[in-house]
C-alpha cells in the first residue's frame, strides 16, 4: 500500500530518519521499533520543526501531513504516526480528534481528562452502552521529493475504567487489549510493542522497506 497511484515500494536505506512526531511516548515507541534496522532516529522535536495543523479528516490524510512537512523542511526522509481510539458505540469517536479531546484551555493536552470525557460519554448513552474500542494506526513515510507510502494497523480490545497501569501515554491506561487482562499501560513496554496498533503497522512497513 502506499502513494496515491500502484508504485513500486521504495526501499529506505540506512541512516537519518525524522520522527515527525512532539509527542515523547510516540517517539519513544517508535525508536525502539526502529533499533534492529540501522536507522539513526531524529525527532522533529530536537530539528526544532514546527508542528503542522492537522486538519485532515482521517487518519492517513493527517499522517502523510506531518510526514511530508517534516520531509521537506528537514531534507531527510520522515516518518509519521497518526493514531487514535474509536469506540464503536460512539460511532468511531474519539478517532481522528483523539488527542482534540485532551487539549485544555491554554493549549497544552491533559490525557487524565480525555479518558474522563470518553468514560462521560459512555456513561451517557446508559448503564448496558458497549465498551468494544480498537485502535488505529497509519504510519506514512515520505521523502523530501514528495513520494509517501503510508501502512495501517489496529488493535482490538475494550475500555475499562478506572484507569490503571503508569506505563504508556495517551489512553493506554483505560484500554485492555484482546485477550489480555491488563491494560496497555500496565504491560511491560516489549509486551506492547508486540501486540499494538503501532506494532502492527510497523511490521507492514518493515517487510515493505526495509
Amino acid at each position: 500500500m502506499g502513494g496515491d497511484a500502484p508504485q513500486a515500494i521504495r526501499k529506505l536505506a540506512p541512516g537519518k530518519l525524522v520522527i515527525a512526531s512532539h509527542n515523547e511516548g510516540k517517539v519513544r515507541e517508535i525508536r525502539a521499533l526502529l533499533a534492529p534496522f540501522g536507522i539513526e532516529p531524529v525527532s522533529a522535536k530536537e530539528l526544532d520543526l514546527p508542528e503542522p495543523v492537522e486538519n485532515g479528516t482521517t487518519f492517513v490524510a493527517n499522517a502523510e501531513l506531518k510526514a511530508r512537512s517534516a520531509a521537506d523542511l528537514s531534507g531527510l526522509p520522515a516518518l509519521a504516526d497518526d493514531s487514535g481510539l474509536c469506540m464503536d458505540a460512539l460511532n468511531g469517536d474519539p478517532g481522528v480528534y483523539t488527542a482534540n479531546w485532551a487539549e485544555t484551555a491554554d493549549g497544552s493536552r491533559d490525557w487524565n481528562l480525555a479518558m474522563r470525557k470518553v468514560e462521560d460519554a459512555l456513561a451517557a448513552k446508559g448503564p448496558e452502552v458497549g465498551r468494544d474500542a480498537h485502535f488505529v494506526c497509519v504510519l506514512a513515510l515520505a521523502w523530501p521529493d514528495g513520494h509517501v507510502e503510508w501502512f495501517e494497523g489496529r488493535s482490538e480490545g475494550t475500555l475499562t475504567w478506572p484507569p490503571r497501569g503508569t506505563v504508556g501515554f495517551g489512553y493506554d491506561p483505560v484500554f485492555v487489549p484482546l485477550g489480555r487482562d491488563q491494560t496497555y499501560a500496565e504491560l511491560p513496554p516489549e509486551e506492547k510493542h508486540a501486540i499494538s496498533h503501532r506494532a502492527d503497522a510497523f511490521r507492514q512497513l518493515v517487510s515493505a522497506v526495509f
